[in-house]
């Protein structure tokens, strides 16, 4: 039988480093394409680009919001990392 905790994805912790590795890997996306590509492809690009991380913290928003509800241990992002790097 499986639990939740046998799936490394269900821990909240690391579901928030990855959705924080998103918007970052999509925002610098966002700004390389705003300063280098030409045009209405480089606009649409970079358009496209920060609706998609503003969606994803928006997404990151709620699930912190439904982790604080739950009473877990969830203190931000910055201090899940600091326990991945000690």
């Amino acid at each position: 039988m499986s639990t939740a905790s046998d799936n490394p994805l269900t821990d909240f912790g690391t579901r928030s480093i990855l959705t924080h590795g998103i918007m970052a890997a999509t925002f610098i996306g966002a700004v390389v394409t705003g300063l280098f590509v030409r045009g209405d492809i480089g606009l649409v690009s970079f358009v496209a680009f920060v609706n998609f991380t503003s969606g994803m913290w928006i997404c990151q928003s709620i699930h912190s919001l439904g982790g604080s509800a739950r009473d877990e241990d969830y203190e931000g992002v910055l201090k899940e990392l600091q326990k991945y790097v000690r």
